[in-house]
C-alpha cells in the first residue's frame, strides 16, 4: 500500500451559504490523500497499473465548478465521484476543501471541511 497525496490544489469557486458568494465566488485551497496500492504500478512502471492522479484532479476540477451552499456537499460530491471512477483501486480516501477568507466576520486563514471515506 501507498499514499498518493494531491496538496493545494487552487479554485476559484462559487460556494456558500450567502447570496453574495455564490455571485462573487471565493478562493479554495483542496487536498486529496488517497491510499491505494502502488506495488504493482511501482514493479511495472506503467500508468494503466496505477491509480492516475491526473484524472482524480480532473475529477476534484468538475466538482469544484458546481456551486453548492456548503463544503460539506462538496467534500461528499467529490469522494462519491473518486469512488465512483477508482473504486476498487482506493482504499481510503481524504478530501479537505478550504474556503479562503471566509464571511464569518474576523481573522483566519481558511475555513475547511474534511471528510474520509
Amino acid at each position: 500500500m501507498g499514499i498518493i497525496r494531491i496538496k493545494n490544489m487552487e479554485f476559484y469557486a462559487y460556494h456558500g451559504h450567502f447570496a453574495e458568494e455564490q455571485v462573487v465566488g471565493n478562493n479554495f485551497i483542496v487536498n486529496l490523500e488517497i491510499e491505494t496500492d502502488i506495488d504493482t504500478a511501482g514493479v511495472s512502471d506503467n500508468l494503466e497499473d496505477a491509480l492516475n492522479y491526473v484524472e482524480a484532479y480532473d475529477i476534484i476540477k468538475q466538482q469544484m465548478e458546481i456551486k453548492a451552499s456548503l463544503l460539506e456537499n462538496v467534500v461528499k460530491r467529490i469522494l462519491d465521484e473518486l469512488y465512483n471512477k477508482f473504486g476498487n483501486q482506493i482504499k481510503r480516501a481524504t478530501i479537505e476543501v478550504c474556503k479562503m477568507n471566509p464571511p464569518v466576520g474576523g481573522k483566519m486563514d481558511c475555513v475547511s471541511v474534511e471528510a474520509t471515506r
